[in-house]
């Protein structure tokens, strides 16, 4: 048993840092772009045409929340290449695999992480929004320098938590062939017929992953409340 988990171990390691945690940084860096511009549309007070866009983004979160992720990369990776529109994608959307994760995993993300932030975004105080304005700040300005910077504090507990569950669901990659821990794990467990070793083996694997994540996760969260006042 013992030198079948020294076999495995550094194939199923090798595989987490060559795809499962690239897959889950880039597809969690894009997601956190989609979900700050989704938020902040959503929480625009413009009217007008502008409020066709915020009901396309409306309508996006609401997509992403209400289907599985894994029938989403199914759609992306197996159901897109069947989307013919003649002059456009005559042959239908074809996207390597390591594309389709990331785009869908992006997508996922953003949808859930923009609930997240404009949560906090909208627990800011809105006499911060009227002192700032007050003082001749511009809304950008308001943003950038007072809104964004407590948000990011408020939201990063549930922003890590986001990403921790990313690191777990890459590992329905092994879905569409990216080759990650999981489907490493299916493999070696094809060859030794030792399915059991090797599903709790990776399952470790990902418990480690996510635990170093975890105190990351306390010591940003120390790190952005350092001048934030404990409560008597």
């Amino acid at each position: 048993m013992w030198k079948i988990i020294m076999d495995a171990l550094p194939q199923l390691i090798v595989a987490g840092l060559k795809y499962t945690i690239p897959i889950a940084v880039i597809s969690f860096v894009i997601g956190l772009i989609i979900a700050l511009a989704t938020a902040l549309v959503r929480l625009s007070a413009k009217g007008g045409w502008f409020v066709i866009v915020k009901w396309i983004f409306r309508f996006y979160v609401w997509l992403f929340r209400s289907t599985p992720l894994l029938v989403q990369l199914f759609i992306v990776y197996f159901g897109l290449p069947y989307l013919k529109i003649k002059g456009i994608f005559p042959e239908g959307i074809k996207l390597d695999p390591w594309t389709a994760g990331i785009l869908t995993f992006s997508l996922n993300t953003g949808a859930y992480c923009s609930e997240t932030i404009r949560a906090a975004i909208q627990s800011i105080p809105t006499g911060q929004w009227e002192a700032a304005y007050s003082i001749g700040m511009t809304k950008s300005q308001v943003l950038k320098r007072i809104i964004l910077p407590q948000a990011i504090r408020v939201s990063l507990p549930p922003l890590s938590n986001s990403f921790i569950s990313l690191v777990k669901d890459t590992s329905l990659a092994a879905s569409i062939t990216i080759v990650e821990m999981f489907e490493v794990s299916q493999q070696i467990a094809a060859e030794n017929f030792q399915p059991l070793l090797m599903y709790t083996l990776v399952a470790l694997v990902y418990a480690v992953f996510c635990t170093i994540l975890t105190w990351l996760q306390g010591y940003l969260e120390k790190v952005t409340s350092r001048y934030v006042t404990p409560a008597n």
